[in-house]
């Protein structure tokens, strides 16, 4: 049977997630505001699993936070799982990562709604800290998960407002019992809204994620010697904002000629003693690099650290790189990914094979398991802002697309089936 889920349901579930935390944009659009394990963060994840409660599903909490809902029923057989995260960036949107969560919990409902006779288990999983925008790494609770960093080195982190990331989940009630690494899953696959204009400018309703770029992110602290503006002569200068502003172009440079699909991102900036009239002592700042093949990613990171060290010397500064993160890029599984679009084309819908430029918790659980993702598109290629936007319709598509798939990989006879 092909099983049809509650769009409906779907969409008031985002709604009223939205409301916890919610933030307003300059052009007065809902966002949404929910830093990993804030009391705002508390008040979302206890919505979520009310709503996990509400279905009968087994919940556990894990010694990081990650929270798992399961089928109950079916022993130890490995689940179908899905899931996503429903923290936030400062300035978030409604759906980053939500969409995820509240469709993986519409499938299972529908399923119990319809009494579909499955021979494995549905999961659905919301995992801490996928953004890292207040606990780096980003994705940190799925790289727990799956065993890549000890729970322990996870409760030591310190957030950006100085916090402990163990004090936290225990201050909000969710350090949990459940140890990781976490059971590993029969398969996993990710709704999540593309965040890039790809989809829409191309015409394309849905995304079959073939694989997420590798990531690496690099703290550069350049020191040299605070001074006047007007009276210190340019050549008697050690200004560590010219050499800042000189890497920037390098890497500007570098990823032009590297070409698509590489990507170069100075992020944040921190000048001290940052006035008008005073040459700089210090300047730190982030650079974000990615790309899909690990080589291309290996030799740009190599590239871009010589040019530090070179233009820190012509500057007179010292030069100090810290990494912050790296992940090397995923693929993803190709029958899953090849169900994606099985279940797009038994729609009739258009879809896209492409890879991820953001960072997902499904690149964490690719390393257990098969794993793919399914994008809808991002209005505008807008995401990480309130005005990020993806048509209601395009939204309920998703999750029907990820209903079809899950049942696939319990080996439900769906898609295709006469």
């Amino acid at each position: 049977m092909n099983l049809s889920v509650n769009g409906d349901r779907l969409l008031a579930r985002l709604e009223e997630l939205a409301t916890i935390g919610a933030i307003t944009g300059a052009n007065g659009e809902r966002g949404s505001a929910r830093l990993a394990l804030t009391d705002e963060d508390r008040a979302g994840r206890d919505l979520v699993v009310s709503w996990m409660n509400d279905l009968g599903l087994d919940v556990t909490v894990d010694v990081v936070g990650n929270v798992v809902a399961v089928m109950s029923g079916f022993g130890d057989l490995a689940p179908v799982m899905t899931g996503s995260h429903i923290d936030t960036v400062a300035t978030g949107g409604r759906f980053d990562g939500n969409l995820g969560v509240l469709a993986g919990l519409e499938v299972i409902e529908s399923v119990i709604e319809a009494g579909v006779q499955l021979t494995r288990p549905l999961a659905v999983a919301f995992f801490t800290d996928e953004e890292g925008a207040r606990f780096a790494p980003d994705m940190l609770g799925s790289l727990v998960y799956v065993g890549g960093l000890a729970p322990e080195v996870a409760h030591d982190i310190r957030a950006i407002d100085g916090a402990r990331l163990g004090d936290e989940l225990e201050r909000i009630g969710y350090l949990g019992g459940a140890p990781c690494p976490g059971a590993v899953p029969h398969a996993f696959v990710e709704l999540h809204i593309e965040q890039g204009p790809v989809l829409e400018a191309e015409g394309y309703r849905l995304g079959a994620v073939t694989g997420v770029q590798g990531i690496s992110w690099t703290r550069v602290d350049l020191v040299g010697q605070s001074n006047h503006a007007g009276t210190t002569p340019m050549a008697m200068r050690r200004d560590p904002s010219a050499a800042m502003m000189q890497i920037g172009a390098l890497l500007a440079e570098i990823v032009a000629e590297v070409g698509d699909p590489q990507v170069g991102t100075i992020g944040k900036i921190d000048l001290h003693p940052n006035l008008v009239n005073v040459v700089p002592a210090r300047a730190s700042f982030t650079i974000d690099v990615r790309h899909t093949d690990e080589s291309v990613l290996v030799d740009v990171e190599h590239r871009v650290r010589a040019g530090i060290e070179r233009i820190a010397a012509a500057h007179g500064v010292e030069a100090h790189c810290e990494s912050l993160a790296r992940f090397e890029p995923v693929d993803f599984d190709e029958r899953v990914v090849a169900l994606i679009e099985s279940s797009a084309a038994s729609h009739g819908v258009p879809c896209r094979r492409l890879p991820s430029g953001a960072g997902h918790d499904a690149q964490m659980l690719a390393r257990r398991c098969p794993t793919a993702m399914i994008f809808t598109p991002s209005v505008r290629g807008v995401s990480h802002n309130p005005a990020e936007m993806t048509d209601a319709d395009d939204l309920v598509l998703g999750c029907q697309v990820l209903a079809d798939v899950m049942l696939e990989l319990t080996g439900h006879k769906g898609i295709g089936e006469s």
